[in-house]
């Protein structure tokens, strides 16, 4: 494909990085990423994968904007309270950069949907906030053999890790079960900082972009996690335990996709 000069104007940071190039770009233009959660982490996300010219780029969310989520969710806009965060969102994406085609899933994703939803994306993004969810992409991305980005906020702390498969353990090596019903705040109880999204979804974002042009070190065996209040960064190797998974492992014995009983906005740590 060739560029137009409008295109060759708007990527020209990228084609001058010498990791990116024109060659990266077009691996952008060419690549699709689906996005659960059009949400604190999910609005970030979509920009700056907008912005920097991802092809195709899903969004999956059943949730309408409300005031409420205009503290964090920045892709929305007070005139937006009452639509459809999935159409809010695709607007925004477009005003901001035509070069991409939105396709908008106003649904809940569900054990019922996920892999077919999932299956013609070459990257998964978890913006999701909560426990069943983020098990439910998980399990699917490994049964359908695809990369995802992992992530969660709460009050001033986040983390973050990235599945790819035969690369290093999934969410489900790590945390093994969802934690009991009401075990751990939501986020009505807890808050979160409005800033957090945007600090850990652009770090999702970055490892969606490094993915696709195949440059750099993904969190692939590391979380990361960071504590806003004290502006502390850490990366924590993870153990491999992919061999005794029960999804990822050798001998997987979750088989079949499960809708975990949810909870409304659990706490993503």
């Amino acid at each position: 494909m060739a560029f137009s000069n409008e295109q060759i104007e708007r990527y020209s940071r990228h084609i001058i990085l010498k990791e990116i190039g024109a060659k990266g770009q077009k691996k952008l233009l060419n690549a699709k990423v689906l996005i659960i959660g059009a949400g604190g982490l999910g609005a970030p996300v979509a920009m700056y994968l907008a912005a920097a010219g991802v092809g195709t780029i899903g969004i999956a969310d059943a949730d309408e904007v409300d005031l409420s989520n205009l503290q964090r969710q920045i892709i929305h806009a007070t005139k937006d309270v009452g639509k459809p965060k999935v159409i809010s969102a695709k607007e925004t994406m477009n005003e901001m950069n035509p070069d991409v085609t939105v396709n908008t899933y106003h649904t809940f994703v569900t054990s019922e949907n996920i892999r077919e939803l999932i299956r013609e994306y070459d990257f998964i993004i978890d913006g999701t906030d909560n426990f069943p969810a983020k098990f439910l992409i998980n399990d699917a991305c490994v049964m359908e053999k695809k990369p995802f980005s992992h992530a969660g906020i709460i009050r001033f702390k986040g983390q973050l890790m990235t599945y790819v498969p035969g690369e290093g353990p999934c969410y489900r090596c790590v945390f093994k079960n969802p934690p009991p019903k009401d075990a751990v705040p939501t986020c009505k109880q807890a808050g979160v900082v409005g800033a957090m999204g945007g600090v850990i979804g652009s770090l999702q974002a970055m490892e969606a972009i490094k993915y696709i042009i195949g440059q750099g070190k993904l969190l692939t065996g590391s979380l990361l996690t960071y504590d806003a209040l004290n502006m502390d960064f850490r990366k924590v190797s993870l153990p491999k335990h992919t061999e005794n998974c029960p999804v990822c492992g050798t001998h997987p014995t979750i088989t079949e996709l499960i809708d975990y009983e949810q909870a409304e906005c659990d706490g993503a740590l």
